[in-house]
Order: structure tokens, then sequence, then C-alpha cells
């Protein structure tokens, strides 16, 4: 669809981009109208909320573009054609936000000039406006743009370029597609502006894929108690639509806490604009271990990537969920741990992702608790992630994979892993993009998640038809027996041993490398005993 010209005023009609990176582009460079004047945490959450303003308004405009073009419409008297195109439920019937005519972008376009009050108090009252008209979004949308430290000539510079992005007209391709996409791009790109602070919502889309890829949430409740801005459960709806459909995507059920509320307002409307239940993160952030929202959940999968080595929490040492034991207040990796176990149903299976030192720890009972963990069969997976994955901290990350239930499950057929613990070392995967960042590929998502799969003899592996069998260097299935006598470490290189040298067949012979590095040795030493005794010489004629 070729681009749209710009309409008169007040039409409706704004001009279009003709691809995703065009609008990324633009709107980056909306962000940079901010970044002199704001923090990076400030400034994210100004773009992303004008952003997320403009594509519900393109996708109501394209909805009243879709009814006005019905040749039913002409049937209606032309008093009541107007009155229909205002219905709400045409609307929110198609999943389409309804946006009041003062919240709709045509009209805050046209006024941001001349609004009584600056183009900021006129955003926050669209923001208001359209919360208050969808009850989804109630408390979500930022209203933070008519405040005395907010730059209302940049603001208004904003709202011109954000008018020349168009999420609609792409196509045989959603408007919420282009937003979901578009939304993603920005997720990472502040995280990388913001640096270690990052780490809150941001978890690199690599290791989200992974732990999709190894966990294959098909249908279930899906939860996360350390939610972010909502980026496993986009990537657990990406991997059903991907596999079986987007018919399928609703197969799924996401229910998650955040404890930071700009955190949680960013997973409020990621889960929007991807057209996923805004309501699975809550009515409002809170702490997952001080106040637990969602205390009789079951969940058939938990992916999580909590705060590491997290020293500041609420404790309670008599907490129910400490069933292995009380973890320490000097770090909150234990208590993690076994607060989703405690989220996990009877077949449950969770992934999550900690710092390395949580494989071998002994400090205050968290070798007792690992150790509880490993004897009750509740450990299935570790995996050591390579070295810079993570541009929002510098310490070495790891894997675990937790399954309440390893037997063969009936009608599943999966093969009997019941005191067993599969390890996989993937520290030497991986590709450097810059410097200091390196992303798991395709491959390597796939061997690692084949290799499990494998393992596990799920139907994907079947599909395959690939068998699982211990690679020296890579991975390795441990019994029990085997981890007690490693003391409960879990540190994959433990386990794995090292990868065999290929024999190269031009190689020189070992015996004869032997004599000849000794020949060129002993000739070193000659000479350095001949130069020792001219030393020697000089400085016995200086003497």
């Amino acid at each position: 669809m070729p681009p749209r010209k710009r309409a008169a005023a007040g039409q409706g009609e704004l001009p279009g981009v003709s691809s995703t990176k065009e609008i990324q582009d633009i709107l980056w460079k909306a962000a940079d109208k901010l970044r002199g004047s704001m923090d990076a945490a400030q400034y994210k959450e100004f773009v992303l909320g004008l952003v997320f303003l403009k594509y519900v308004s393109d996708a109501f405009t394209e909805r009243r573009e879709e009814l006005a073009a019905d040749p039913e419409l002409a049937a209606i008297p032309e008093h009541r054609r107007a009155a229909f195109l205002e219905e709400k439920d045409e609307y929110t019937e198609k999943n389409v936000f309804w946006v009041p005519p003062t919240a709709r972008w045509a009209h805050i376009a046209e006024n941001a000039s001349s609004a009584e009050g600056g183009v900021g108090k006129l955003l926050d009252e669209a923001m208001d406006e359209v919360m208050k008209a969808n009850k989804t979004l109630t408390g979500v949308l930022p209203k933070i743009f008519n405040r005395d430290n907010v730059d209302q000539k940049r603001l208004k510079e904003l709202v011109d370029l954000i008018s020349d992005a168009r999420f609609t007209g792409h196509g045989d391709r959603p408007a919420q597609d282009v937003l979901g996409e578009v939304y993603e791009y920005f997720l990472e790109k502040f995280a990388r502006a913001e640096g270690k602070r990052a780490g809150e919502f941001y978890t690199p889309a690599s290791v989200v894929r992974l732990l999709v890829e190894v966990l294959e949430p098909y249908e279930g409740r899906v939860y996360d108690p350390a939610c972010g801005s909502g980026g496993m459960f986009v990537q657990s709806g990406k991997f059903v639509a991907n596999r079986r459909g987007k018919d399928h995507t609703h197969d799924i059920a996401v229910y998650g806490q955040e404890a930071n509320e700009r955190t949680w307002r960013l997973a409020k409307m990621n889960l929007a604009i991807h057209g996923m239940d805004p309501k699975g993160v809550g009515e409002r952030w809170a702490d997952t271990f001080a106040d637990d929202k969602l205390p009789d959940l079951k969940a058939d999968f938990v992916m999580a990537n909590p705060p590491f080595n997290m020293s500041d929490w609420a404790r309670k040492s008599d907490d129910p969920r400490w069933r292995y034991g009380a973890p320490p207040q000097s770090n909150a990796n234990y208590a993690w741990l076994q607060h989703i176990i405690s989220k996990l149903g009877d077949r449950g299976s969770a992934g999550v992702v900690l710092s390395n030192g949580s494989m071998s720890s002994k400090q205050s009972g968290e070798g007792e608790i690992r150790a509880a963990l490993v004897a009750s069969d509740l450990v299935a997976c570790m995996i050591a992630l390579p070295g810079n994955l993570f541009r929002t901290t510098a310490i070495p990350a790891c894997l675990w994979f937790l399954a309440k239930d390893k037997s063969p499950q009936g009608a599943k057929a999966l093969k009997d892993r019941r005191s067993q613990v599969l390890f996989i070392d993937a520290r030497a995967m991986g590709t450097l993009v810059d410097r200091t960042e390196r992303i798991l590929t395709d491959e390597d998502l796939e061997k690692i998640s084949d290799t499990y799969h494998a393992w596990r003899g799920t139907e994907s592996s079947k599909e395959k038809g690939i068998s699982y069998e211990d690679m020296a260097g890579f991975s390795y299935s441990a019994t029990l027996e085997e981890i007690e006598k490693h003391d409960y470490a879990l540190t994959p290189g433990r386990y794995v041993g090292t990868a065999a040298v290929q024999d190269d067949p031009d190689a020189e012979p070992l015996d004869e490398r032997v004599e000849r590095l000794t020949k060129k040795l002993f000739a070193q030493l000659d000479e350095s005993s001949r130069l020792d005794a001219v030393v020697r010489e000089e400085l016995g004629r200086i003497g």
C-alpha cells in the first residue's frame, strides 16, 4: 500500500511510512528530542507512552475507515451514519481500544500548538480519556507530560515527529505486529542507554528465547514473579503463534508480578500491544516476597530473570515457601527458586536466570538448600551461559530448569529422567555483536534446546528424529549419586568434561616433536650459558 498523503487537519489521515525500520528511525529521533533534558528512565516512559497512544489512535482510525467503507452503511440514513461510526461496540468487539475524540492523534496533532495550557496538558488529558474508556488500561498510561520539568517546546517537536509514524497501512501486516516490533526495539535501545539500571525491565532477547524454546509453553498458565516489561510473556505468545498459529495464542494465560511502578506500566502496555490480557500482571505493582498477589496460583510454566544476588529483600524466616531451608538475608537467589517451586503445578516446569554463584555457593546455608532441591529431584537441567550476554551486568549467568515431574507422564511417553540431571556447558557459544555484547544465534538456540528435548524425549525431538547422547565438553546426563559425590555443586563444567581433540593427519608425530623441541631447548640453554660467560667477563674487566 503506498504511503498516505497528509489530509486536511482534523480528517484523521496521517502520513504513512513504508517499513518498520523507518518507524523505528523516526521514533528514535523522537527520543533524541528529550535525551538532553531528562534521564533515560524518564524519556523511556515519555516516548513509549506516546507511541502507545499513537498506535491505539491509528488502530481506531483504521477500524473507523473499515466501517465507513462498508456498503451496508449506505443503507443507514445519513443523519445516523456519524453516530454509527461512534458506536463503541463496533471497535471493542474487534479488540480495538476505544479512543474518545479528544484523545485521537489527529486532534492532538492539530491542537498541539494552540491548546490551552499547552501540549503537555492536552496529552495528559488524552491519556486519562483513553484509560477511562478502556478498563484494562486503568492506571497504566503515563500522565507525566504537563509538569514543570518538561520542556514543552521539545515535547511539541516530539509530537510532530511521532505524527510521521503510522502503524497501519503496511500491507497484510496488522498494526499490532508493527507496533510490537517497534516496542521491543525501543525496550532494547533503552536498555542499552540505561546500562545497569535496565536490568529491572529487560532480559536479552536470545536468553528469553532460550527459556521459551526449552520449556515449550504451548498451553496453560505461564507465570513470571519478576516480570519486568513482560518479555517472557510476549515471547511465549510468539512461540505458540509460530508453532501452532495465531489462533492458538490464547491457549496460554499469563500471570506476573512486578515491584517497580514504571516497569509495571511498561508490562501492561507491552501485553496490550501484543494482544495479551494486561490484567495478567495485576491491578497494581507489588514486591513478590512482601506481598504475593497470586498466593493460590499453580502454574504450568514459570519463567523468570529475577535480580541477581539481591540482599535488600523482604525476608521472613518462617515463610511457608521455604520448604527446603530458609534463604539468607544476604542473597535472595534461593528465595526466588523456592518461591518459583511453590508456584509450580503437579507437572509444572520452570526456567530461571540466576548468577553463576547459585550453582556452587555454600554460604549461609545455600549449599544445604541446593542439596535438598537436588535430593527432592526438582532440578532437571543446568545450563552455563557464555559471558557478555547481559549488557546490564558483568556477573556471569546460568539457567536453572526445574521440574515437578520427570517421569514419562503417561500418554506423553517422555523419557524417564527421575534421579537424573542434564548439564549443558554453553560458555563457548554465542556471537559478539560488538566489543561488549554477545548474543546466542539461532543455531546456538537450536542446538541447546534440541539437546534438552532429545534428553527428555519430547514430541519435538521425536518429530526431528533426534536422540540423546552425552557430548564431551558440552552435555552430560548425571545421576543424583554423581552429583552427591560432587557435594551437590551444579556447575556444568564439573560434569561435561572436555571435548575430544581431533587428530590432525598432517600434524607432526608426537615423538618427533618432543625430540625437536628438546634439541631446541638445549641449544637455547647453551646459548644462555655462553652469554652469561660473556657478561661475567665484561663485568670483570670493568672491575
